[in-house]
């Protein structure tokens, strides 16, 4: 069976000409708070992913039809929402999830439409408690 190739990569796009040339200007202003929230919990600085990702840290995964490396965490300032991507999933986040105000998730993503609908504690609490998780897999495997 041929492994599927993942198409969005980490690229040297511009961080913050992408953000600027983001139509709304509170989703703009919401995005550059994102930038330094995840920024100062990672360590890392923002990187683009495709053409409308900053993903924040890298690690490199193996499933059973793909291969690849992804971003430990990362938004999008998507048209619907802004997208906050958590790659620990939710199982272990029910509680703060209930604390954190107007949102919805499905697998790894998290949708907000305003950084103000939401406790940003709680946020920086869910994106940082993600990041370990994925830094604890990546420590375990040596990485």
């Amino acid at each position: 069976m041929a492994k599927y190739e993942l198409k969005t990569k980490k690229n040297k796009g511009d961080v913050y000409e992408f953000i600027n040339s983001v139509d709304d200007p509170q989703k703009r202003q919401d995005s550059l708070e994102l930038v330094k929230m995840m920024e100062d919990i990672t360590g890392h600085a923002p990187k683009m992913w495709g053409k409308s990702i900053v993903g924040f840290g890298s690690y490199h995964y193996k499933g059973k039809s793909s291969e690849g490396d992804w971003m430990a965490t990362g938004f999008s300032p998507r048209k619907q929402s802004l997208t906050i991507y958590l790659m620990s999933g939710f199982k272990e986040f029910e509680e703060l999830l209930q604390k954190l105000g107007k949102h919805s998730t499905s697998v790894g993503c998290l949708y907000i439409k305003k950084l103000k609908d939401v406790d940003k504690s709680v946020l920086k609490k869910l994106v940082k408690q993600s990041y370990q998780y994925v830094k604890s897999d990546l420590d375990q495997a040596g990485k």
